[in-house]
């Protein structure tokens, strides 16, 4: 059985060795064999992770917490990278449409009403934790990077998180460069029309990071 401190070592030297080689990493993390999830939110440059997994295995779920904000060019975006990429999407929404939510509670809440809480909950993370209990992954394949925000900029590409779940973030390091240039080296399409209602920020965490 492996120990606490023995696995801190290993991933130390997973992340010295494959931390800046995101290739490597997705196959070191796919080559565990493990439960593999890979999230998205389709924003800027999502097909490059997407690629990157599916390329090493197609068949990985693709896991899609659709909040119903999105716009018209992100579900656009959507149909153009799963049909390119033949993903296997799995699309996750909220318990409530969003034409019910706001007929019953009224648009999205300012970030300083205490009600923003609540909604990221609704809209976010409910279907984020029904997702995990569904899927049951092993490994979770992220697109965050540091540049996202201060909490990611503490992150390493490749963590445990408090329930044992193995988080793979191999654009950690990425800047807007290179993802630019990935896309244009693999014909990948990519949306600049994007928005979150439960960041508001660009800066500001939503909590699915935090909590996971």
């Amino acid at each position: 059985m492996t120990t606490p401190a023995a696995e801190t070592l290993e991933l130390a030297r997973v992340n010295a060795e494959h931390g800046h080689d995101a290739p490597a990493l997705v196959r070191w993390a796919l080559g565990l064999e493990l439960p593999s999830i890979v999230t998205t939110n389709f924003r800027p440059y999502e097909a490059v992770l997407l690629h990157l997994v599916t390329q090493v295995r197609p068949d990985v779920p693709v896991v899609w917490m659709d909040h119903g904000y999105n716009t018209e060019a992100t579900y656009r975006y959507a149909d153009e990278v799963a049909r390119l990429l033949q993903l296997r999407l799995r699309i996750y929404q909220p318990l409530r449409s969003r034409a019910h939510r706001e007929a019953v509670d009224g648009p999205v809440p300012a970030l300083e009403d205490p009600g923003h809480a609540a909604f990221t909950e609704e809209v976010k993370l409910e279907p984020f934790a029904r997702a995990l209990r569904e899927t049951a992954p092993r490994v979770w394949f992220t697109a965050l990077r540091a540049s996202d925000s201060a909490v990611r900029a503490q992150m390493q590409p490749v963590s445990v998180n408090p329930d044992g779940l193995l988080k793979v973030a191999p654009l950690l390091h990425w800047t807007a460069k290179d993802l630019y240039q990935y896309c244009e080296a693999h014909g990948l399409p990519n949306n600049f029309d994007y928005q979150d209602p439960t960041k508001g920020e660009a800066q500001r965490e939503c909590g699915l990071h935090l909590a996971h």
